[in-house]
């Protein structure tokens, strides 16, 4: 007996047009503005924003308002999503087509090293510090700092830490961009609009990735009100660090002897 017709997955009707694929794969490593994307795939903004409008509805995109130019939005990929409806999909075709996610390899001679940016150093980017160095172990070498930092970390950065995930960072202090400016990175993320446009140049030309993240500390009200936006701000750096992980493991020892 002849299989019944399925319907296409959504997701690979939306997913497979040309253009669509492209802004997919472009946003598949940090946050883009519209202009950034226009001059990436090299189509019209209207075209570009058209298909995003696309995606948005798909579910598959998202947007945030740029803390740095209220006018101005940055677009983001949700991977979770997308993994989820291509694990869907796989298992439209066949029950056995699932995806398996295998832990990043990280050379044990040449370990990758990151740099987290924000402008407080408080919040965003130490708590990207402290997972990245949590999720990876010895095997990437992790440093945050701050554009503008603070004298102190925030109390919810030490206490969303230290409740969800284990880590204590009470001695940890912020630290100032500038004493890092020496030093060479593989890769170099921005968790601030504001960050993003004032951060300098670093020797070797490290990948650079954005990630637009609210900052939690700039809520109105009490530390306790605030809370539930660190936890948060704490649950999507770690979703962005699993899948940032894979992508780091490819930069150590190959990036450096290219």
């Amino acid at each position: 007996m002849a299989s019944a017709r399925q319907a296409v997955p959504p997701f690979l009707l939306l997913a497979a047009h040309p253009l669509r694929w492209r802004l997919l794969t472009e946003l598949s490593d940090g946050d883009l503005r519209v202009r950034e994307l226009v001059a990436r795939v090299g189509e019209p903004q209207n075209l570009v924003s058209y298909h995003l409008r696309l995606l948005r509805d798909g579910g598959l995109v998202a947007t945030t308002r740029s803390s740095h130019d209220g006018r101005d939005s940055y677009y983001h990929l949700d991977l979770d999503v997308a993994a989820q409806l291509l694990t869907s999909a796989g298992a439209a075709l066949h029950p056995a087509l699932h995806m398996v996610s295998t832990p990043p390899q990280f050379a044990s001679s040449v370990r990758p090293t990151v740099l987290f940016v924000c402008t407080g150093n408080s919040a965003r980017s130490a708590i990207a510090e402290a997972l990245l160095r949590l999720r990876a172990g010895d095997g990437i070498e992790v440093f945050s700092a701050g554009t503008r930092p603070k004298s102190v970390l925030h109390p919810n950065t030490v206490r969303v830490l230290r409740a969800e995930f284990d880590i204590d960072l009470s001695a940890r202090r912020p630290r100032h961009l500038d004493t890092l400016t020496d030093r060479r990175f593989d890769a170099v993320i921005t968790l601030c609009d504001k960050a993003r446009e004032v951060c300098p140049d670093f020797a070797e030309d490290p990948r650079w990735i954005h990630w637009s993240i609210l900052d939690p500390a700039a809520s109105i009200g009490s530390d306790e009100d605030s809370y539930a936006l660190f936890l948060a701000t704490a649950a999507e750096i770690d979703t962005r660090i699993r899948y940032l992980m894979p992508t780091l493991s490819s930069l150590g020892p190959t990036k450096r002897s290219a």
